[in-house]
């Protein structure tokens, strides 16, 4: 059984690879149970947290089970807030393949599926972009978005300047033009495309702040008591999601839906129709899309099996 550490996991996953691999995992498709969630209840709130279980397989081909530990109180440690393993086996045999690097799994192929979704939801002239969080998935978006959007501009907002302030830095070394930003609402209206990686638990973005022709991706909330959008950020947008548990699970979609102002019906389609050409995605320039993403473990498998087929090569 091959042993990927996060260096040589992050190596194997270069974003153009890894984009188009995802879009071929949808389009073929491949098994992907609901994930098992479990609270991991320490007796204080912040030290609690979730266990997420998300196995996915292509019968005749490879199963991949992945690991995820969930814990806002880390930020408080100085720890990442999200932990996660990814076992490759085979799916005629059961014979373990691969121990991969779960965490970069995660942020890269995380930060690749909202790019797979904006190439077809974001307008194709966007150049700037603005990071809402600092953390594993956020670092990596830029590169994600750069490979599909003539990104040139990154504003990135944190509820810890400081730590937007390093991000920032980093980004400039590696050729972008980064800035920390403290106001948020003037940050949305100057970007393009507004892709949010929080574990907020409170609406950060406002819809009245969307101006026409953005694209706001949606990636932290994964509970009902998770949150980055306000309901106005559905009314008169057209919003897209990666799957069907999105609608079940997201405290962004199920607060407006509670609220009356979304309705299921509405949702226009799913990440799978979209890269298997069912609908068409932005209709118009001016049009302001809304992707809301939980993660799918089919993003996790087709991820898993690029790292070890490259590796193979």
């Amino acid at each position: 059984m091959q042993i990927i550490d996060q260096n040589e996991t992050s190596k194997r996953l270069p974003m153009p690879g890894l984009i188009e691999a995802l879009r071929s995992m949808f389009r073929e498709g491949c098994e992907v149970p609901l994930r098992h969630a479990h609270t991991i209840d320490n007796g204080d709130p912040g030290s609690s947290g979730t266990l997420l279980l998300m196995p996915a397989w292509q019968p005749g081909r490879k199963l991949g089970l992945k690991t995820v530990s969930i814990y806002p109180g880390n930020r408080d440690r100085g720890l990442p807030g999200l932990h996660s393993t990814y076992l490759l086996l085979d799916a005629q045999t059961g014979v373990p393949l691969a121990m991969l690097d779960g965490d970069t799994i995660t942020s890269r192929r995380t930060a690749a599926a909202s790019a797979l979704a904006a190439q077809y939801l974001s307008r194709p002239d966007a150049s700037t972009l603005l990071l809402v969080g600092t953390g594993r998935v956020a670092a990596v978006i830029p590169q994600a978005y750069s490979a599909v959007r003539p990104i040139r501009r990154v504003l990135i907002w944190n509820v810890r300047q400081e730590s937007a302030r390093r991000l920032a830095a980093q980004l400039k070394l590696d050729g972008y033009d980064a800035e920390p930003t403290a106001n948020l609402e003037t940050a949305v209206a100057q970007a393009d495309i507004v892709s949010c990686a929080t574990l907020s638990t409170a609406p950060l973005i406002r819809g009245k702040w969307l101006r026409p022709g953005t694209h706001l991706d949606l990636i932290g909330s994964f509970k009902p008591t998770m949150r980055e959008s306000d309901n106005d950020c559905y009314v008169g947008t057209s919003v897209f999601v990666d799957t069907d548990e999105a609608l079940l699970k997201a405290g962004d979609l199920l607060e407006p839906v509670k609220a009356g102002v979304l309705r299921k019906e509405s949702i226009r389609a799913q990440l799978v129709q979209l890269c298997r050409g069912q609908h068409a995605g932005r209709q118009r320039a001016e049009e302001i899309t809304v992707f809301k993403a939980v993660g799918n473990a089919l993003e996790d498998l087709a991820a898993a099996c690029l790292a070890t087929e490259s590796g193979s090569r």
